[in-house]
């Protein structure tokens, strides 16, 4: 009797979770005809990158990306999923110890991202418009750290999980732990927001995984948040794969990307992010080796364009070809990081 019980609470929880999911994707769906209107409207055109970051002219893209800059691709899209996800939250899933620190790091990374997305359609266009990538960084860095202290004093949290092994307990490192994996974070997706439906399709495999991962711990607020977010993701992904009808802007890649850290901290998976993100590592690996390769090897690149999505178009692939294997590849990280979280103990 007792188990035939906790079936159905579970079943309960289940469906209110997957439900939170639906509400995200139904609720994006509804802002998508008022974010389009607005954004044709008052022109929220995308610049075109024209400089790479390390100051260069990026002929290389222009290149490639030829066709695609002749259009007029509004940009800021991500206000669609931010503002699901959040009223969704606020509304329905509003528990202390579970969703309020990351929505919070998911609305504040938003702001700056909003901001810089701002910049952008009002700029020039010349170089890589935005905010200075120097203040971006440090701005980011304070909603990290913000986090990070609530973690440690408000949540209580002084161990990380390793795989395998167990807790180790690491005291107030685990601020400046945290700091650096929202930060990364944050970034990695950043970076890896240059294709049509890239981003998007790859930040719902990543959610997904750490929903599963939040449920099997019983972290039920953990997993609505990111099934929200994967519900909003995929209203977003329907209008944003090839040819898209917007981009996400900074708005969109730096929120998901610091939820998801905060979601790996929470869920004490730190250690196994980088598998469900490997993607996302790769790209921001390869932008990382090649700037380190022009500096300290007098201009010589590694890849033929960086992030390595960018390479793999330079080595003539098609974008959608690209797009669609990065997919295939972050789904099976996701599930390869889903594998080593039963095994290693995590639950």
């Amino acid at each position: 009797m007792t188990e035939v019980i906790t079936i159905a609470v579970q079943t309960e929880t289940l469906v209110r979770i997957l439900l939170m999911g639906f509400l995200g994707f139904t609720l994006s769906m509804l802002i998508t005809p008022l974010y389009t209107t607005l954004a044709y409207k008052y022109e929220w055109w995308k610049k075109p990158r024209e400089k790479s970051v390390t100051g260069e002219v990026a002929t290389v893209f222009a290149k490639l990306h030829a066709a695609k800059h002749k259009r007029l691709i509004p940009t800021m899209a991500g206000l669609i999923f931010v503002v699901s996800t959040a009223l969704v939250t606020l509304l329905f899933n509003l528990e202390r110890t579970e969703t309020w620190l990351p929505l919070a790091a998911f609305l504040g990374a938003g702001l700056i991202g909003l901001l810089d997305d701002l910049i952008n359609i009002r700029g020039s266009g010349k170089g890589v418009a935005g905010i200075p990538s120097k203040i971006k960084l440090l701005l980011t860095t304070l909603i990290a750290v913000i986090g990070g202290l609530y973690f440690y004093f408000k949540l209580d949290v002084t161990s990380v999980n390793i795989p395998f092994y167990g807790d180790l307990s690491i005291g107030w490192l685990i601020i400046p732990l945290f700091v650096l994996v929202v930060v990364s974070t944050a970034n990695a997706v950043n970076i890896s927001d240059g294709l049509d439906g890239l981003a998007g399709g790859l930040a719902t495999s990543a959610f997904t995984a750490y929903a599963v991962i939040a449920f099997m711990q019983g972290r039920y607020g953990v997993a609505a948040f990111c099934m929200t977010i994967v519900g909003g993701l995929l209203s977003y992904t329907w209008f944003n794969i090839f040819p898209a009808r917007f981009f996400m802007g900074d708005i969109g890649s730096f929120s998901l990307g610091t939820a998801l850290g905060v979601v790996a901290m929470i869920t004490d998976t730190v250690l196994l992010l980088p598998i469900i993100g490997a993607v996302f590592v790769a790209e921001a690996g390869s932008t990382l080796i090649q700037i380190l390769s022009k500096k300290l090897r007098g201009g010589k690149k590694i890849f033929k364009i960086a992030p390595v999505h960018h390479h793999f178009e330079a080595s003539g692939w098609e974008e959608t070809k690209v797009t669609m294997r990065f997919w295939v590849i972050g789904q099976v990280a996701g599930v390869l990081g889903l594998i080593l979280f039963l095994l290693g103990g995590g639950i």
